[in-house]
């Protein structure tokens, strides 16, 4: 009975040969399973009809050990060639596969006949990826196969979403090193697949993970060859955000005086940039800083300042007290106090000419003389106008960032519209009223 059936012997990706296909590759098989036999029955049949002895018979027979992908078998045959013994055991061999002897050599007693099957692994070399055929027992075998061809080489498992996977064993005879996001533990069981191995380990992957196989020099013997190296690789978008400053803008105001100086109409505003970047860490540290978008995502706001542009017009002078009306007053005064008393007071109601030097008095009661006194109280400046009031005499902006000259003048303008009766307090202490 054979010792392989051809699903035991053939792993799923193994090629079949190329030329021995349907009819004819079963014709092939079975002509190659009769020649041992054929050769038995032509010894017996000469030790019948000739004679020949027994022993000429034993010389036929040879004991072989077959090694199909690191499976022993001990066999007993009559076959002449290696590849008689492959046919009468049910081998079969593809293209990719290595057959030590040959498989045309002569069969000799006491042989170890190999076969390994070939697998086509995805390899780095360089940087660079490529697939080739590998006819090994495991991947210790296949890399220091490989190694011949390129000393900086690793093996790339196939991968699917969080598997990982490689159509061969680790290492069938040493145990192998396993190494996760820095951290290297030793596997003492090799003879296993990647996918076993990170089943038996718990070792978790997902889809952005790396995975690679390699060959390392052993300290010592027995330590292990092969190393299996998985890096953790972490991504994700990190978010700043930067100020952008906003600018000034100077306006002027054709209404506004030179010498009220400047004023903010607007406040000003800083923006923001937002920046978002793919940051990649692989087994904890940074590999790369991808910029995936740069926006600003709030515009700065100008602040607005304005400058009056304005040339303030000279104060007029104070009236002076005419001549006559100063002789009759004091002739009055002479004459009769109660007449003079009565001139003044006619004239203060009715907002006849100021005395020389009254509205510096007016000032210093109301205000203290200062022209930008603004206590909040609705009333400003040298003479405490309303703004309404301020207004109303042909004056802009407020009264406290007017000149005194200003203030003057619009005060003027009032006492002579409405009379002193405009400061009651102080008018009437002044004696105006």
């Amino acid at each position: 009975m054979n010792a392989w059936s051809d699903d035991s012997v053939t792993p799923p990706d193994a090629t079949a040969p190329e030329s021995t296909t349907g009819a004819a590759a079963a014709a092939t098989a079975l002509r190659r399973r009769r020649w041992p036999l054929i050769t038995m029955v032509v010894a017996l049949s000469l030790v019948v009809a000739g004679g020949v002895s027994v022993a000429v018979v034993e010389q036929l027979r040879k004991d072989v050990t077959l090694d199909v992908d690191g499976e022993l078998v001990a066999v007993t045959t009559y076959a002449g060639t290696v590849d008689d013994v492959l046919a009468e055991e049910g081998v079969r061999v593809g293209a990719n596969d290595e057959v030590t002897p040959a498989a045309g050599d002569e069969l000799r007693d006491g042989a170890v006949v190999e076969v390994r099957y070939g697998r086509e692994l995805t390899v780095e070399a360089d940087g660079e990826e490529q697939d080739v055929w590998v006819a090994a027992l495991d991947a210790d075998e296949a890399l220091a196969e490989l190694a011949t061809r390129d000393e900086q080489v690793r093996l790339l498992p196939s991968r699917s979403a969080d598997r990982a996977t490689l159509p061969i064993r680790l290492d069938a005879e040493q145990p192998v090193a396993l190494v996760v996001g820095g951290e290297e533990t030793v596997v003492d069981d090799g003879a296993t697949t990647l996918s076993e191995l990170f089943e038996a380990e718990s070792v978790e992957i997902d889809a952005d993970d790396r995975v690679h196989v390699d060959r390392i020099e052993a300290a010592e013997a027995g330590d292990p060859t092969v190393r299996v190296v998985v890096q953790v690789v972490d991504v994700k978008k990190v978010t700043q955000t930067k100020k952008i400053a906003h600018d000034t803008v100077t306006r002027t105001d054709p209404d506004r005086y030179r010498d009220q100086g400047s004023t903010v109409s607007r406040e000003g505003k800083d923006g923001e940039r937002t920046i978002v970047k793919r940051v990649t860490r692989v087994d904890g540290e940074v590999e790369s800083r991808e910029k995936v978008s740069n926006k600003v995502t709030t515009k700065p706001v100008d602040e607005i300042v304005v400058t009056g542009t304005k040339e303030r017009p000279e104060p007029e002078p104070e009236p002076q007290p005419a001549d006559s009306g100063s002789s009759s007053s004091s002739s009055g005064s002479s004459s009769s106090g109660s007449s003079s008393s009565g001139s003044s007071g006619s004239t203060s109601s009715s907002g006849g000419s100021a005395p020389a030097g009254v509205w510096a008095q007016l000032a210093q009661c109301e205000s203290g003389g200062n022209p930008s006194t603004n206590t909040g109280n609705g009333y400003y400046g040298l003479y405490q106008f309303s703004l309404p009031t301020w207004q109303a005499v042909g004056g802009s902006g407020l009264p406290s960032d007017a000149s005194a000259a200003e203030q003057t003048k619009r005060a003027q303008i009032l006492q002579q519209r409405s009379g002193w009766g405009q400061w009651p307090h102080c008018a009437s202490q002044l004696g105006l009223l």
